[in-house]
């Protein structure tokens, strides 16, 4: 038999009232819970001595409840004939001062100012889910016609958007409006209809309008109250914890491995993020301990872009290694402060229970689990704001392998490293200059970075190094003519690490770079490294139309053109490069940029296999000759396509590409003291004919 209606419109009729009513019978209908889970709040602004107003009172147990308990001036009123004659006939020799009406709460007609509480419970829910809210607004006036100066509007509600926004906007000026979120108040008989928390809106009736919006809100009946400035933040807030609610349910129902909820756990004084959590399920098949059922896992500072923690794939793997039936992957954020793993834990431990999987006895033990039990480490050491790409932060973190290394992140995508390069100490740095006999190198002027320095000699992203061994297939005649040093275009600078490796150890190599970011430009030099000279020169400006003015000009031309540049669009199977960048009539243009001996490198990230096709045959339908490079544990391939196919077969890798990758590093090494720490012929071993 369903007791809820058909429709939400129904909420708001009087006839749906009175067929539930007849339905119910005697059984109360705790709308939204019950005494005991009320109690705490309800004691809090409404004093036994008050005169209380309960609004579409139903058959709930409250009102006699909360009389048994001493609140003795208690009117109830419903707009149902059948429920209001039953609550009297109930109540007539045990409570014979608990009166029950028939009225409707848009026009009640008792005096003005004569209440100091109006107590409702569920009733503007009802009355809200009328299309325009007009119902529900003639309600919510005469409440504050009846109410007392300094009287209260207590309302428990699931506070659905269009409800809280109508109570809200009605009582923002000449009123406080504070709201508390009631987390796990629902009684077993309404847990599968109502998955969302329940709120209690608390609205106090001032005699003088204030000169700002007073709106506040409470965790739990006890929390601190938190000041929001509008009542768009307001609601925004309200919002995420009905999300977080409905988080919990559905990760208490079972679990899911294809799905990784996450949440983020805000500082309760600066309201700033502080933790990340990601919910990361075993497979089914899974085989695990019986007792480990649930585990906690910190993520060093610095490593949260690890392929292992950043990414859905290595979360998942992360998980299967660990063998727990759940496993929450907690990320700790830049600019917070942490004492040690045993503080990290206990300020997690009340929170992260709630998201243990169904079926965990109470008094399993939950392990913490890190990598060499520490925190790790980072330290900010710039940002700043970039009018194309918004906030960015550089910072040096630890890795893996003991080693320092720079990276930068921009804040609208902050589990994507930018650019990264190794460090060095400034002592390292100085004793290789002299070794080298040239001048010192400039070092990031900033304080607690002033010692370290980037080594220039490493590359951090595979793809760059691949894009380096792809100058092997130029032969190493070209390479080593001093007369007609190799030509090279660079669209995108990030930390300038690529260009500068190829102009420190490449001899005689003269880089030109294309960056539409003036910021990125100062932070490239500033931070890692980056010297502009006589043979590395940077363009400022969009790389697509520098490409077709040079070939409009048709003046110069390039041994080798480089496209290393990010989609911002996150909505593509592909951020790198942005589709324009691979479209024909632009691949033409390079082609015709390029001299015969010419090759040109893409650094493709694509996850949409007919995307990432149709990519492949612009490319090919410009360039004779295709090879592709895929980086192990990453979505990227470097294609290296070369504008004749001279001695190289379309169809095969050519067999003196080994003996040109030795000689290259040999060449590499030579023209430097400070040896490069790239392998050469590995990054050519699994080259493919595309």
């Amino acid at each position: 038999m369903s007791l809820l209606p058909r429709t939400a419109e129904e909420f708001s009729s009087a006839d749906y009232w009175e067929r539930f009513f007849r339905k119910r019978g005697e059984k109360a209908f705790e709308w939204y819970g019950d005494y005991n889970s009320l109690c705490g709040v309800l004691h809090k602004y409404i004093k036994p001595r008050d005169k209380v107003l309960v609004v579409g009172c139903g058959n709930s147990e409250l009102s006699e409840q909360l009389y048994d308990v001493g609140y003795r001036q208690l009117t109830n009123i419903d707009i149902s004939e059948t429920v209001v004659s039953h609550m009297n006939q109930r109540n007539a020799e045990r409570r014979p001062d608990l009166s029950f009406q028939q009225l409707d709460a848009t026009q009640t007609g008792f005096e003005s100012g004569s209440f100091q509480v109006t107590l409702d419970k569920g009733t503007l829910d009802a009355m809200a889910s009328e299309e325009d809210g007009a119902l529900a607004g003639r309600m919510l006036a005469e409440v504050g016609r009846v109410l007392a100066v300094g009287g209260r509007y207590v309302c428990i509600t699931l506070a659905q958007e269009h409800v809280i926004k109508l109570a809200v906007e009605h009582f923002v000026k000449g009123w406080a409006v504070r709201v508390h979120c009631l987390t796990g108040q629902q009684n077993e008989e309404s847990d599968s209809s109502f998955a969302l928390p329940v709120f209690v809106l608390v609205c106090t009736k001032f005699r003088q309008a204030p000169p700002f919006a007073v709106l506040e809100l409470c965790q739990g009946e006890d929390g601190a109250p938190a000041r929001l400035a509008s009542v768009e933040e307001l609601l925004s807030a309200v919002k995420e914890r009905q999300a977080y609610n409905l988080m919990l349910h559905k990760l208490r129902g079972g679990t899911d491995s294809s799905s990784t909820p996450s949440l983020t756990l805000c500082h309760a004084a600066s309201g700033r993020p502080r933790y990340t959590l990601t919910i990361q399920d075993g497979p089914p098949s899974a085989k695990t301990p019986r007792s480990n059922h649930f585990a906690i896992f910190i993520v060093p500072q610095g490593r949260e872009s690890d392929w292992l923690y950043g990414s859905a794939e290595g979360r998942a793997q992360l998980a299967s290694s660990a063998k727990f039936r759940r496993l929450v992957i907690v990320a700790m954020h830049r600019d917070q402060e942490y004492e040690d793993m045993q503080a990290v834990q206990s300020e997690l431990s009340p929170v992260v229970m709630e998201l243990a999987p169904p079926g965990m006895p109470a008094n399993q033990q939950v392990p913490f689990l890190s990598v060499g039990g520490d925190l790790g480490w980072r330290e900010v050491i710039g940002r700043g704001l970039s009018a194309l790409t918004g906030e960015y932060s550089v910072e040096d973190v630890r890795g893996e392998d003991g080693y320092l290394y720079r990276r930068l992140i921009f804040m609208n995508n902050s589990q994507l490293v930018q650019s990264e390069s190794r460090l060095q100490s400034a002592a390292a740095a100085s004793s290789a200059s002299k070794k080298k006999n040239k001048k010192k190198a400039k070092q990031p002027a900033s304080t607690g970075a002033k010692d370290r320095s980037v080594d220039r000699g490493f590359l951090c992203c595979t793809h760059h190094e691949v894009m380096v061994a792809g100058l092997a297939m130029l032969g190493m005649d070209a390479i080593n003519n001093k007369d007609q040093p190799v030509s090279v275009l660079l669209v995108g600078l990030g930390g300038g690490g690529l260009p500068q490796f190829v102009r420190d150890f490449v001899p005689c190599a003269r880089v030109e770079v294309v960056e539409l970011d003036p910021v990125v430009l100062d932070v490239a030099q500033t931070w890692f490294g980056f010297q502009i000279d006589d043979r590395l020169k940077v363009t400022l400006g969009d790389g697509l139309e520098h490409i077709t003015t040079l070939e409009s000009e048709g003046e110069r031309y390039f041994d080798v053109i480089m496209f290393d540049v990010d989609s911002k669009d996150t909505t593509l199977g592909m951020s790198c490069p942005p589709p324009a960048f691979v479209e024909t009539s632009l691949l033409k243009k390079v082609y015709s940029l390029l001299s015969p001996r010419g090759l040109f490198m893409l650094n493709l990230v694509c996850r949409d296999s007919a995307l990432r096709k149709s990519v492949l045959d612009r490319v090919h339908s410009v360039f004779p000759c295709v090879f592709s490079r895929g980086i192990e544990g990453e979505v990227n391939e470097v294609l290296l396509c070369c504008r004749s196919s001279g001695e190289h077969k379309p169809h095969t890798v050519p067999q003196t590409l080994q003996q040109t990758a030795k000689d290259l590093q040999k060449t590499l090494r030579a023209n430097s003291q400070t040896a490069p720490q790239i392998d050469i012929t590995a990054m050519l071993n699994d080259l493919k004919v595309v």
